[in-house]
């Protein structure tokens, strides 16, 4: 079978001390049809030397320069200077596994298109892993392993930004990297999960993915938790929304009472529920908080849940079930 061309798409900002590593990681691949577009998003380390070194020993190696500023402009900018039929995403800190390539080219050669290739992932440090991202990397490796990653796609990124490969055309049909919104991989999560694709079940851990005090998804503010409620909130409205249907937003804290900001902003009703008796009867925002309880009386309901605690959470679903006998697709975890 013949081996399509790969484009491997990686901004780079000053992550000199982990390139060599990368990029020995990449030029190992068992898959040699390859090419690397590499766009220098303006270091002031030795990262671009590194780079350039290694494209003169390596023709599958391009660097070039980010236009604009940021991971957007420089996706943007490796994409249109690339040309294989696959395309995939790589972190300039991270490192790939041998047989990443082949183990997603061949997959989606298999399946064809309307499909997207992804890979189990494991964090490393040198100071170890935080129960956080360890949590993280197990329910997100648990929905992996079954393909069922949309199945959640509203309680966090569901696709590993640095671990996906997809045809071009089917890329092109999500919209690629043109929308300036962000968080940009969980933007383009969600476009990949309205125009329907099918993510393909995978057991192999395909990536290795580096946790340090630098990394970008940690200090930007683009990654900060108001714009994933944003993101979730826009695509809740114009993809699972039934406006026939009443709306509920359960819980009143940091998450709940945004979500309530970004519904009122878009001209939706809810009701808006806890379980807080210091809270209950109270107005934010001039909508009048209820008790959970008064939710048997509302027919046929969607429930955006914001309720962080998974205990509660659990407590919360066994509720819906019990009293209400809502269906999984009802019901919306933003956390």
């Amino acid at each position: 079978m013949e081996r399509p061309l790969v484009s491997i798409l990686m901004p780079f900002k000053n992550t000199a001390r982990f390139l060599e590593e990368c990029l020995a990681s990449i030029r190992a691949q068992d898959y040699g049809n390859w090419e690397l577009l590499a766009v220098d998003d303006h270091s002031t380390d030795t990262s671009r030397q590194i780079l350039e070194k290694v494209a003169g020993e390596d023709g599958r190696v391009r660097v070039t320069d980010n236009p604009g500023s940021g991971i957007i402009p420089a996706l943007r900018q490796a994409y249109a200077a690339s040309s294989g039929a696959l395309v995939t995403r790589m972190d300039s800190d991270d490192r790939m596994a041998v047989n990443r390539l082949s183990t997603m080219a061949g997959q989606l050669q298999q399946s064809g298109p309307g499909h997207l290739a992804l890979g189990l992932v494991r964090y490393f440090s040198n100071r170890g892993i935080s129960d956080g991202y360890a949590r993280y990397e197990s329910w997100l490796n648990g929905l992996t392993r079954e393909g069922a990653n949309f199945s959640e796609i509203y309680k966090e990124c569901v696709i590993p930004s640095p671990c996906w490969m997809v045809w071009r055309d089917d890329l092109e049909r999500c919209g690629a990297f043109r929308p300036d919104r962000y968080p940009e991989d969980y933007d383009l999560a969600f476009r990949f999960y309205r125009e329907g694709l099918t993510c393909l079940p995978v057991s192999d851990v395909l990536l290795f993915w580096r946790d340090y005090n630098e990394r970008t998804s940690r200090n930007s503010e683009h990654y900060a938790q108001n714009y994933f409620l944003e993101i979730k909130t826009h695509y809740f409205l114009s993809l699972d929304r039934d406006a026939d249907r009443p709306l509920i937003v359960w819980g009143a804290g940091f998450k709940g009472k945004k979500v309530a900001r970004l519904l009122k902003r878009a001209g939706q009703p809810f009701r808006w529920v806890c379980d807080n008796p210091r809270k209950i009867g109270k107005r934010i925002y001039g909508i009048r908080l209820e008790d959970y309880r008064v939710l048997p009386g509302i027919k046929n309901p969607q429930s955006i849940i914001t309720v962080a605690n998974q205990l509660a959470q659990k407590e919360i679903r066994a509720y819906l079930q019990d009293h209400l006998k809502t269906p999984g697709e009802s019901t919306f975890f933003f956390c």
